[in-house]
């Protein structure tokens, strides 16, 4: 049975467009990491695209490597274990951790990291599965979406100049932004998802939120 936070979700981007079963073995793997709500979901609706792949749920071992790429060097590392359980279709990658729940993301496209610092504090079981819940209720397509340098949303522009994409593919710019690449149609491909995002980490560190002062007083 849906939540209705998915419901609410459902109704903002439509049934699946994409869908993988969730072996079990994922399941007992995550069971204790990730909160029971977010398997629940794994459980009953897959790992699955939505909006044509707009946003993705994913299965966190495929980027583990990636993840610890992009938090190395940074407070986030020791902050807590995180783990992806969604990324969008140009990269974007959404963090559950276990103490502080659905509360980082990695916009690995414009090279930063995002988060609220009020977000980042220690919560209960019931609040971090909430915070997942609540980042499936609050959804809305345009969350995900880019937009270009005049202001206008890219995603559906690229699925119809490109073409749809598979599971292990995201949207990635050529040349990368943080190289001195345009938000610009023209200039987006569709690529691997992994090589692509681990070549970008290479190319310079992302961006912080707000200052390490603050966040070592968090992890204090």
């Amino acid at each position: 049975m849906r939540s209705e936070d998915f419901e609410l979700f459902i109704e903002a981007f439509g049934e699946a467009t994409s869908r993988r079963p969730v072996p079990a073995e994922s399941l007992a793997a995550y069971r204790g990491k990730l909160p029971d709500a977010l398997l629940a979901l794994w459980r009953e609706e897959g790992w699955c695209a939505y909006a044509d792949g707009l946003i993705w749920t994913v299965d966190p071992a495929d980027y583990e490597d990636v993840l610890e790429e992009w938090l190395a060097g940074t407070p986030f590392a020791e902050l807590d274990d995180f783990h992806v359980f969604a990324r969008s279709a140009f990269g974007s990658l959404y963090l559950c951790g276990g103490k502080t729940g659905a509360s980082v993301s990695l916009l690995c496209s414009i090279h930063a990291i995002d988060a609220l610092k009020r977000e980042l504090k220690p919560k209960s079981a019931e609040q971090v599965e909430s915070s997942v819940l609540s980042f499936f209720g609050a959804a809305e397509p345009e969350h995900f979406d880019l937009t270009d340098e005049r202001g206008a949303p890219l995603f559906k522009r690229a699925l119809k100049a490109l073409g749809p994409l598979t599971h292990e593919e995201i949207y990635g710019f050529e040349p990368a932004i943080v190289a001195g690449g345009n938000l610009r149609l023209e200039n987006l491909r569709r690529v691997a998802d992994h090589p692509h995002l681990m070549i970008l980490r290479e190319l310079s560190p992302p961006a912080m939120p707000f200052d390490d002062p603050e966040l070592d007083r968090l992890m204090g």
